[in-house]
């Protein structure tokens, strides 16, 4: 029962860490290497929150108003003139990353700290002890699943977004303000990313460097999805479950790079992922 709770609850995780991503990779089709210092400025944002001795929970919506406003900025001053040109919006996004990280060390040094948990304690589940706050995640996984599925694939927006992806000059034709839409996916990517950050510290600790590994295993995940959340969804799933296995029977270290493997194999057997899912 352990191990099923550990590949819930890790495929609950990788999709809260990649759905930022997915919103400004997956679906508008921008390189965004900055994401990994987006979800260190979330955990960031949770870190004073603790320092402050104030509720763990105000940390969860100052990291997704954070992320925002800074995804917001970074899009209209870095992103939107590099368009056109997306090898320099790649440098210029990883740069940025280092930037930020930077600015994270000169606030609150290099050494590791840690937040306090929204949660703690556990729960017993089938007679299995249980981090209480593992499994708050699957919910909130699932929760943001909805969310965003129903906002591109139900709403005006969504349907916008899409048009603005697959003929951005007949969608200007059509009224639509490609560049509204772009400012405002990118904010909520960013955001979204921001607010992993805030959900993941409780689990690990709190450095510059966090976010660097995430970024490579949200990437892979990206990839292999395309621009289905759905189909986000069951590649966290699987991926996090040969993960977990692979660390628990053989061995952490190739469970490390589990995701990595199984992404190359993947596209080069289905070159466009679970897209269509």
């Amino acid at each position: 029962m352990g191990v099923f709770l550990d590949v819930v609850t890790t495929a609950a995780v990788l999709f809260i860490v990649t759905a930022g991503l997915m919103m400004i990779f997956g679906v508008m089709k921008i390189v965004n290497f900055a994401h990994g210092a987006l979800l260190t400025l979330g955990a960031y944002a949770s870190l004073v929150v603790t320092q402050l001795e104030i509720s763990p929970w105000i940390g969860l919506p100052l990291a997704l108003v954070v992320g925002a406003v800074v995804g917001m900025m970074v899009e209209r001053l870095v992103v939107r003139p590099l368009y056109a040109r997306p090898l320099d919006a790649i440098l210029a996004t990883w740069g940025l990353g280092i930037v930020i990280g930077q600015i994270v060390v000169m606030m609150f040094g290099r050494g590791v700290q840690f937040v306090e948990s929204p949660v703690g304690g556990a729960l017993s589940i089938a007679g299995t002890g249980y981090s209480a706050y593992r499994l708050l995640l699957v919910p909130v996984a699932l929760g943001i699943w909805a969310a965003m599925s129903v906002l591109l694939n139900r709403t005006r927006f969504g349907v916008k977004t899409r048009a603005v992806v697959m003929n951005e000059d007949l969608a200007k034709g059509l009224g639509i303000n490609s560049e509204r839409i772009r400012f405002v996916m990118f904010g909520l990517g960013a955001g979204l990313g921001a607010l992993a950050g805030a959900f993941i510290t409780p689990l690990s600790s709190v450095d510059p460097g966090m976010g660097l590994p995430w970024l490579v295993s949200a990437f892979m995940l990206v990839m292999v999805a395309g621009s289905s959340m759905t189909g986000l969804l069951l590649t966290c799933f699987l991926f996090g479950a040969c993960q977990v296995l692979v660390s628990t029977y053989v061995s952490p270290v190739l469970g490390g790079i589990t995701i990595a493997v199984l992404s190359a194999l993947v596209l080069r057997i289905r070159p466009r992922g679970f897209s269509h899912v």
